[in-house]
């Protein structure tokens, strides 16, 4: 089962499949897109995240954005996918109504995996049969009627995850801040390195950062920023032909070596022996 809504003079993208691994190639739209994933199975699913294996349980649901790299090759059970990209739904326009960024997605830390209660089982299949039965609904306002759906289930979602993971010590004021960092990270990685950058974005002290962040995570804001780098690193390693020179100048590094000598520290293995390595893994 494979449903898409694609307006052609924006460019926008909602699909809905039932086998994300049987549809990712066909839909209309294949980049910049960002996805929820739902394991509806009675039996565990793997897929694979810029690398690593992530084992999605019965009932659990994981969310994904064009920052990462995401493979299906070890997903042996059909896991239900919803895909849109920025021109359907941007989730930083809708940002101040669910406190996604940084939560659901974006985020630079650990992948939110949410786990749907037993006793709102009932709501999400629901809306999965809801957004079934509108995509059989061809009309002029179809396009509207998803976005609610999509927004509905981003916001489900945001819930769950701010109950579940550490983000629930926080109040919303510390989340937004966390939120925030997180995305301004993703953003400018590349040109700004140092806690304070961050800090003055944020109308923040880096102290204050700092602590803030050893409640919500045992990394430091300094090493969210480095480990985003060094991420980007190796995924342009891993998914482009560009040599470490030119990785390095885009990275915003003026001397090769200075970026080999961060890769390797953050790493524990040269730009050369990385690639050696996942060469041999392929």
């Amino acid at each position: 089962m494979k449903f898409e809504f694609h307006n052609h003079k924006l460019n926008s993208l909602f699909g809905f499949t039932d086998d994300i691994k049987l549809h990712e190639r066909s839909f209309a739209v294949q980049d910049g897109n960002i996805s929820i994933l739902w394991n509806r199975n009675t039996l565990p699913v793997q897929l694979c995240i810029d690398g690593f294996t992530v084992t999605l349980l019965p009932n659990q649901l994981i969310t994904t954005t064009y920052l990462q790299h995401v493979s299906f090759s070890k997903t042996k059970l059909p896991l239900t996918g919803f895909l849109f990209n920025r021109e359907f739904y941007c989730i930083k326009d809708h940002d101040s109504e669910v406190s996604c960024n940084g939560i659901l997605f974006f985020g630079t830390q650990d992948l939110p995996i949410v786990t749907i209660p037993e006793e709102q089982l009932n709501k999400f299949n629901l809306l999965f049969e809801i957004f079934v039965e509108e995509f059989s609904t061809k009309d002029k306002i179809q396009g509207d009627m998803l976005q609610m759906l999509l927004k509905r289930l981003i916001i489900i979602c945001t819930r769950l995850a701010k109950e579940q993971h550490t983000i629930k010590v926080l109040n919303n004021e510390q989340i937004d801040v966390v939120r925030k960092f997180n995305v301004l990270v993703d953003t400018h990685f590349r040109t700004k390195r140092k806690v304070s950058d961050y800090a003055n974005l944020l109308f923040k002290s880096p102290k204050t950062l700092s602590n803030l962040f050893a409640l919500y995570n045992q990394k430091s804001p300094q090493q969210i920023i480095l480990e985003r780098l060094a991420l980007e690193a190796k995924r342009l390693m891993s998914y482009t032909d560009k040599q470490n020179q030119e990785i390095a100048y885009e990275l915003g590094f003026n001397d090769p070596a200075h970026f080999s000598k961060f890769f390797k520290k953050m790493t524990g293995s040269s730009p050369s022996q990385f690639r050696e390595n996942t060469s041999n893994l392929a």
